[in-house]
């Protein structure tokens, strides 16, 4: 737990000296995804993610659209026993967005790592963010999963240096939406 802390630590402290653009420090980031929202977007809540929703209240501004630096909350699930957060790093256009996290796909068989400008798509039937879908490395797209959001707890500063690539893939991410199975390999 010590050593997890102390690179936590060194985390933040490389992300604020970084260059503009320069993402490595924070996608070097292995671990979970709530001290990895919390110091990419500068919200000080700690404890399981579903929790960050009403954690905000009174704190933070939230609400039901998304923002560049914004945290998004994922309700609890069966798949989700402790919920989710990530943080919106790129608006693609009304129903996609990219968003920058960690621990959700597993790279080189293991969980944990950052990922970067993973599309997040609206499937709520009022177009309001309450269902997303998230794209999975091992499925090379989408899936079939419908997750609950909470909504989105607005960061107070700016986002953060290295949220988004330099180039980040805005046709990917509408493929991954608009066309099912796109992306997918051939089993």
């Amino acid at each position: 737990m010590r050593i997890a802390w102390r690179k936590l630590g060194l985390l933040i402290a490389s992300m604020a000296v970084s260059a503009p653009g320069v993402a490595a420090p924070l996608l070097d980031y292995v671990g979970q995804c709530v001290p990895f929202a919390r110091a990419a977007s500068g919200i000080e809540i700690y404890g399981d993610a579903w929790s960050w929703w009403d954690q905000a209240q009174g704190r933070y501004e939230r609400g039901h659209w998304p923002e560049v630096g914004a945290v998004i909350v994922f309700r609890r699930t069966g798949r989700l026993p402790l919920g989710h957060v990530a943080v919106i790093s790129r608006i693609v256009e009304s129903r996609v967005v990219m968003l920058t996290h960690a621990n959700w796909s597993r790279q080189n068989g293991e969980r944990g790592h950052a990922e970067q400008d993973v599309t997040l798509y609206d499937v709520s039937p009022n177009n309001d963010w309450t269902d997303v879908k998230v794209w999975y490395r091992d499925s090379d797209g989408l899936g079939t999963t419908v997750y609950p959001v909470s909504g989105f707890v607005y960061a107070p500063g700016p986002p953060t240096r290295g949220l988004t690539g330099r180039h980040p893939d805005d046709v990917a991410a509408l493929i991954d939406a608009y066309v099912p199975d796109a992306g997918r390999r051939a089993h």
